[in-house]
C-alpha cells in the first residue's frame, strides 16, 4: 500500500538505526577498533591520493562493496559510512590479518562511523560524484517508513551534494523497499531515473547481501538516479 508522502509520512528520527553493536566484540576486534580505525576515520584522516572525485557509500555493511569500488577506482576517494562496530571490525580484520605483520591502509578508502546524514549535511554543494545505497535495511512495516534512508526529507540533501552528472545508485531485494523507491523517486522533483535493472550491471560489484537474497529466492532491483537540471 502506498504511503501518502505529503500527509502521513513522519519526518525521519534523529537516528535511523538501533544498537551500534550486535554481538560482543572479540578482544582483537575491539583492539582494531581502538587502534586501526583512527587511521581510517573520516574526516580526521584525509585520502592519501589526489582524488579526481569523491564518492560516498551509505551503510557499507561488511565493506565488501566499498573495498571493491576502491580497488576498481584507485583515483577516486570513497567515504564509506557505517555505524555498526561489528561490520567495521570485519573490514579492519581483513586489512590487518593475523598471519601478516602490520596493516594495509587503503589510500582511497575512509570510514565514517556515525550517521551518514550528519556527514551529508556538512558536505559542500556538488562535492560528491556518486552515492551508493546497497541493500539497506528495508524497515518493512509502514509505521517504520520514517526510518528508511530513501525518504522525501533525505532526497533534497543528497541532491545538494551530488555534482553535475552525478549518480545515486540504489539496490534492494525487498519488495516493500523496491515499491518505496519507485514511489518516492516518482514523486520527487529533484531526481530523474537514469537506469533500472533487474540483473546487476557488470560495473556494480557483487555483495554478500545480494548473494544471500538470491539464494533465498528474492529478486534484487538496481536503480541509478541523477539530479534534474
Amino acid at each position: 500500500m502506498d504511503v501518502d508522502l505529503n500527509a502521513s509520512l513522519k519526518p525521519p528520527p534523529d537516528r535511523l538505526y538501533g544498537r551500534a553493536v550486535g554481538h560482543t566484540l572479540r578482544a582483537r576486534q575491539a583492539d582494531l577498533i581502538a587502534t586501526l580505525l583512527p587511521q581510517l576515520r573520516w574526516p580526521s584522516q584525509p585520502f592519501a591520493i589526489a582524488s579526481r572525485e569523491i564518492w560516498l557509500e551509505v551503510g557499507a555493511g561488511g565493506f565488501e562493496h566499498a573495498q571493491a569500488i576502491a580497488d576498481q577506482n584507485p583515483d577516486v576517494g570513497l567515504i564509506a559510512c557505517e555505524v555498526f562496530a561489528n561490520s567495521i571490525a570485519s573490514l579492519l580484520s581483513r586489512l590487518a590479518p593475523l598471519d601478516e605483520p602490520g596493516a594495509t591502509i587503503p589510500a582511497n578508502l575512509r570510514v565514517y562511523d556515525a550517521d551518514a546524514r550528519i556527514l551529508i549535511r556538512d558536505l559542500p554543494d556538488a562535492s560528491i560524484g556518486r552515492v551508493f545505497l546497497m541493500f539497506p535495511d528495508p524497515w518493512p512495516k509502514a509505521r517504520h517508513a520514517k526510518r528508511r534512508f530513501v525518504h522525501p526529507a533525505t532526497l533534497d540533501s543528497v541532491a545538494r551534494i551530488l555534482a553535475p552528472n552525478g549518480e545515486w545508485r540504489i539496490a534492494s531485494d525487498d519488495p516493500t523497499y523496491q515499491a518505496w523507491v519507485e514511489q518516492v523517486f516518482t514523486a520527487s522533483d529533484r531526481f530523474k531515473l537514469l537506469e533500472h535493472h533487474r540483473v546487476r550491471p557488470l560495473d556494480w560489484p557483487a555483495t554478500r547481501y545480494e548473494a544471500k537474497a538470491i539464494r533465498a529466492g528474492r529478486f534484487p532491483h538496481y536503480w541509478s538516479f541523477g539530479v534534474k537540471a
